[in-house]
């Protein structure tokens, strides 16, 4: 299986909204999360073009949590450590800081093209260190556990499970 792993912080959007103003954006936020978005490169990869929707939809991939942590408790959500460890071993290590588009951006980027209602999740991007940009290569194992950290929200951790 060619199954691979991305921490992200995950945005929970609280109120309708469109065409929010990124000045706006986190007035529209519930709280946030993390996120492990699970993705299965082979079938991303296996039309022309790719089709990478596809490979994240599949069941159990997406998990979050451990828990909706409110805006007031989140110091700057574009400053948050973030790290994911697969079988023990650091795979991933960055900050929110690091992404190419902040919450507030992202916000208004998406409220642009369709509403956004309450409940909407947003997974913001994920940081260098997936499996399939590695040398070499490296996907998930089963029982092989993901650990996933962000700094103020906590840690979702499960396990690989063959299907």
């Amino acid at each position: 299986a060619y199954v691979d792993w991305e921490v992200e912080l995950v945005v929970v959007i609280g109120r309708r909204g469109r065409a929010i103003a990124a000045a706006d954006a986190l007035a529209a936020v519930a709280g946030y999360c993390v996120g492990q978005d699970i993705s299965d490169r082979r079938l991303q990869f296996a039309d022309k073009p790719p089709q990478f929707s596809m490979g994240k939809s599949l069941d159990t991939f997406g998990p979050l949590g451990p828990a909706l942590v409110s805006l007031d408790e989140v110091r700057d959500p574009n400053d948050l450590a973030l790290t994911c460890d697969v079988g023990g071993e650091r795979m991933q290590d960055a900050r929110t800081s690091d992404m190419i588009f902040g919450v507030p951006a992202l916000i208004a980027f998406l409220s642009s093209l369709c509403t956004l209602e309450p409940g909407d999740l947003v997974f913001t991007g994920t940081p260098s260190g997936v499996g399939s940009t590695r040398t070499p290569r490296r996907y998930l194992a089963a029982g092989e556990e993901i650990v996933s950290t962000i700094e103020g929200l906590g840690t979702l951790r499960n396990r690989c499970v063959a299907r």
